[in-house]
């Protein structure tokens, strides 16, 4: 497969979030100029007929739907309708709009919270619907097995050249810090920040610690996502990690040592745990020739130093 031209339109869905943002930072260091970049105030995704005009006039060739409401456990939790409905309408709207406009290829992004909460570890792309899902976030689960679902048949049935990106868990610059709707890693960060701003003698951990996670900053997955755009062109899905995995504990200490913070670590098992352990099978990326390139530590610290020069410092004082 050819490289993308680096004059092609690209339409980068959700431009302003974690991931979106993370993906504009790699079209433009790739050298794609021709971006196609709408905020929410401009372009409601929640709007068929504002959808259909805007892939109407500007007739992106290159689609990345990185737009989704998201957020952690408590979030997902909390507003199930919320995360059901308004992801089903945006990815339904741009999918089929994306379709119809003649776009030339279509990245759909989703998140390994849509395999079963049992799977086997590592989870393979044919984990998915073998099992029961995790119940905390169920809605927005169920929401991306849709959007997988619709590329697969719009590709069956139209031909339509889409493909569906399974991102582990993600962190880095631009993350959302609020302690009610982020996810571990950042709700971790700002807690020890707090911590010791405070000279708190410790910080709440949500669970026992003890769940196993896979983390992957966001920066490689753009990367990924435009390594994908060139070289996969399988409607089945396929996903991107690290491979590798730690405990919540491990996690919550590294960060603690990243912030700085001495304290104590004080696990809340009146929290949920989530899925006991989530490690993704990454054979299928691997095998086409990418690798992720940043170490969790160096990562950690990036993203810290993003918060603090961001508010974090302000917003603990």
């Amino acid at each position: 497969m050819a490289e993308i031209d680096r004059n092609a339109r690209i339409y980068v869905a959700g431009h302003l979030g974690l991931v979106g943002g993370a993906i504009v930072r790699a079209l433009k260091k790739s050298g794609f100029k021709n971006l196609v970049l709408r905020p929410r105030a401009e372009l409601d995704l929640m709007c068929r007929n504002s959808v259909d005009r805007f892939f109407h006039s500007e007739r992106p060739d290159y689609v990345y739907l990185a737009a989704a409401r998201v957020g952690g456990i408590y979030a997902n939790n909390s507003f199930p309708a919320e995360f059901l409905y308004q992801n089903l309408t945006i990815q339904n709207h741009v999918i089929d709009a994306a379709y119809k406009h003649g776009v030339q290829k279509f990245a759909f992004l989703g998140s390994s919270c849509i395999y079963p909460k049992f799977a086997d570890q590592p989870i393979s792309e044919d984990s998915l619907l073998t099992g029961t899902l995790e119940p905390t976030n169920e809605a927005y689960a169920v929401a991306k097995i849709a959007g997988i679902k619709l590329c697969e048949a719009y590709h069956r049935q139209y031909r339509f050249n889409a493909i569906s990106v399974m991102p582990t868990n993600l962190y880095g610059p631009g993350d959302n810090f609020d302690l009610e709707t982020s996810h571990v890693v950042p709700a971790l960060i700002r807690k020890a920040h707090e911590a010791k701003i405070a000279d708190a003698p410790g910080f709440s951990v949500w669970g026992s610690g003890e769940p196993l996670r896979e983390l992957l900053h966001v920066d490689d997955l753009a990367e990924a996502c435009l390594f994908l755009m060139d070289n996969y062109d399988d409607p089945e899905l396929i996903n991107v990690g690290c491979g590798e995995d730690m405990s919540i504990r491990t996690l919550a200490e590294t960060v603690a040592d990243v912030v700085g913070f001495k304290g104590e670590l004080k696990y809340d098992s009146s929290r949920p745990d989530g899925t006991p352990r989530k490690v993704l099978d990454v054979g299928r990326l691997f095998g086409l020739g990418w690798k992720p390139r940043i170490a969790l530590r160096d990562g950690l610290e990036q993203t810290y130093e993003w918060y603090v020069s961001n508010g974090g410092a302000l917003a603990a004082e």
